[in-house]
């Protein structure tokens, strides 16, 4: 049987795998908050994990032993105070988490680890950025990765809602959950109304001041078009989000070529 997450397999069985062959762990980072009346408030943890499984079948078909860690499902989450399940972290506190497990599993004897995020707000992202740069900083640029949907290498390549930023439980992230979580698509999804918002531009345009879902116009917690998500759509974006964590792992395990900037 294939077993691809961590917590599932002996100590036995990870000592083999840890001695054979270079082994990367992907810990799946998300939040819990809410996404419309029509996603569950672990949307963000449930994308991450899914892109985490299939990564690691990736990576294991291109020799790299992968197992996907245990997620973390708490963020950076203020954007959506107001509403029910909006359950945020200090900066502080989601750094220092991921610091003592990032170096926890790389003591254990992982070739490499990486953390794959689908909880987009800055402060969040920008958390996850500084953690990285100083476990790189420590023990070396080769051992972590951050696939960063926000910057303009991988954030290019998504969808046009997403680039827009109006893709809070819109198309972009109902299709994802239709196509790895049908069952958690609330039927309401298809009669939900488009809403032009782009959360991103709101959040640019606020500098920093506490803007809320609510006060730019998000009055269920969503954007976007959900109810023009389909599964298909959901598979084709998975591809281009598998595709980002394999290369930046290959590239830093299997390449000794210079990587492409951010």
């Amino acid at each position: 049987m294939e077993r691809l997450w961590l917590g599932e397999l002996t100590t036995e069985e990870l000592t083999e795998m840890l001695t054979s062959s270079p082994t990367a762990a992907l810990i799946p980072v998300g939040s819990t908050e809410p996404h419309g009346p029509h996603l569950p408030l672990a949307t963000d943890a449930i994308l991450s994990e899914e892109v985490c499984l299939r990564a690691a079948r990736a990576l294991r078909e291109r020799g790299i032993h992968a197992v996907v860690a245990p997620p973390i499902a708490y963020g950076v989450t203020r954007y959506a105070r107001g509403f029910r399940g909006a359950l945020s972290l200090r900066e502080e506190t989601l750094e220092a988490l991921l610091w003592d497990v990032i170096g926890a599993l790389l003591d254990d004897g992982f070739s490499h680890v990486t953390l794959v995020n689908n909880h987009l707000e800055p402060e969040h992202a920008a958390a996850l950025r500084r953690v990285i740069e100083r476990v790189a900083d420590e023990r070396g640029d080769d051992v972590v990765s951050f696939p960063d949907q926000l910057t303009r290498r991988w954030g290019r390549t998504l969808t046009e809602e997403f680039k827009r930023g109006d893709c809070h439980a819109g198309r972009y992230e109902t299709s994802l959950v239709q196509a790895a979580r049908p069952g958690l698509v609330r039927p309401v999804a298809a009669r939900l109304p488009s809403l032009g918002i782009s959360l991103a531009e709101a959040i640019r345009t606020a500098g920093g001041s506490p803007v809320t879902f609510t006060e730019i116009g998000m009055s269920r917690a969503y954007t976007g078009a959900p109810a023009e998500a389909t599964a298909a759509e959901g598979e084709s974006i998975y591809e281009r989000l598998v595709a980002m964590v394999v290369t930046e792992i290959c590239e830093r395990l299997l390449s000794p070529a210079p990587r492409e900037n951010p």
